[in-house]
Formats: C-alpha cells, sequence, structure tokens
C-alpha cells in the first residue's frame, strides 16, 4: 500500500506543482508562485512552517513505512481503512488540481500586496472559499488511511492548523483589503472549508 501511496504523491505532485506552474507560465509568463514576503507579519510565518511542514511529514510518514523506518497502527491497519484511504487521496489529489484550474490566471501561492487579481467565485469556489486547502486535508486524510502510521495522522492536524491560520491571518485580512464590499458580501454565503461553515457576517 506504502508503494501506491508514493506513486500517487509523485502523479499529484507533478499535477499541482509541474503542470499547474507551466500552464500559468503559458497564459501569464509568470510562475504564479510568490511564497512568503516581507510583510505578513509573524503569524504569516507561522502559518508558512506549519503548513510546510506537515506536508512533508506526510510525505515522510508515507517514504518511512515504505523504508520500514516507522510501522503501521495495527489497528486501522485494514483493507476497508485503505479503500477508503486510497478513494479520499484520488478524490483529494483531483480536486486540488481542478480547483487551481478553475482560478485561472488568479491562481497564485501565496499574496503580493502589489497584485490584484479577480476574485473567484464560481465552480469549486461557490461551494467554498478554500476548496484548494479543502482538498489537501482531504487529499492528506486519505494517504493516513492507505499508510497509517502515526505521523501521517500528525501532518492531517499540522497541516489543517497552518492552512486555518494562513486564511485567517493572512489571506482573508488581504481580501478584504483588495476587494472590499464584494468580498465580504461572498463571504458572508461561502463557507471557509466546508459548505456554509465559517462564513464571515
Amino acid at each position: 500500500m506504502a508503494e501506491l501511496a508514493i506513486w500517487m504523491l509523485v502523479v499529484f505532485g507533478v499535477l499541482a506543482v509541474v503542470v499547474r506552474v507551466a500552464i500559468q507560465v503559458i497564459r501569464t509568463g509568470r510562475t504564479g508562485l510568490i511564497g512568503v514576503r516581507r510583510g505578513v507579519g509573524p503569524l504569516g510565518w507561522l502559518a508558512a512552517v506549519l503548513f510546510n511542514g506537515g506536508v512533508a511529514l506526510g510525505i515522510l510518514s508515507v517514504v518511512d513505512v515504505s523504508l520500514k523506518k516507522i510501522n503501521t497502527i495495527d489497528s486501522v491497519d485494514v483493507g476497508a481503512l485503505h479503500v477508503i484511504g486510497i478513494a479520499l487521496a484520488a478524490a483529494g489529489g483531483l480536486t486540488l488540481f481542478l480547483a487551481q484550474l478553475g482560478m485561472g490566471e488568479s491562481w497564485r501561492v501565496g499574496v503580493n500586496e502589489e497584485e490584484r487579481t479577480d476574485l473567484v467565485t464560481a465552480g469549486w469556489f461557490s461551494l467554498v472559499r478554500n476548496p484548494i486547502y479543502s482538498a489537501m486535508i482531504l487529499g492528506l486524510l486519505g494517504f493516513a488511511l492507505m499508510v497509517p502510521a502515526w505521523l501521517g495522522f500528525v501532518a492531517v492536524v499540522v497541516t489543517g492548523l497552518g492552512l486555518e491560520l494562513q486564511v485567517r491571518a493572512v489571506e482573508e485580512p488581504y481580501l478584504q483589503r483588495t476587494h472590499g464590499d464584494e468580498y465580504r458580501r461572498y463571504a458572508s454565503r461561502v463557507g471557509r472549508f466546508l459548505p456554509g461553515v465559517g462564513r464571515l457576517g
């Protein structure tokens, strides 16, 4: 199961990074990779550390089980949960890529205060405001169930905390400054990570 998880990680990594960046370069002449810029403050940096660290832990968990450096949790390492894990990992990876495509030229990794992109509210973004992040958590949970080691479940929690902090401390304030009432109206009717949950008052 660990070998299948590694292949799936590679495929989704290529789609979400290599292919998506190539599409962005063709469309705009830019990669869309902004990263963490000065001025995001300590919460922005903490969000980046948690997110990147969580994703790295998720990958490391699968690789370490494959190399027999850590063991799986016997009570969770069962066929039915493996099947659920495969389905969740596949759904998360595909949704991640499709939601990235749905952003069109507005797709960015990170926030640049000097740029103003269109506010995307259609497609996946009509269901939740952050479908890419929701898909990441779904995918990581799927991999943790495919290869159920304690490190994989820690990765889901750490990544989730990082994304929650990134959205609340960095992205939502930026979107409110940039798009004003248009964003506030959108956020008042669409949930943050789940439909109807986390709408702004």
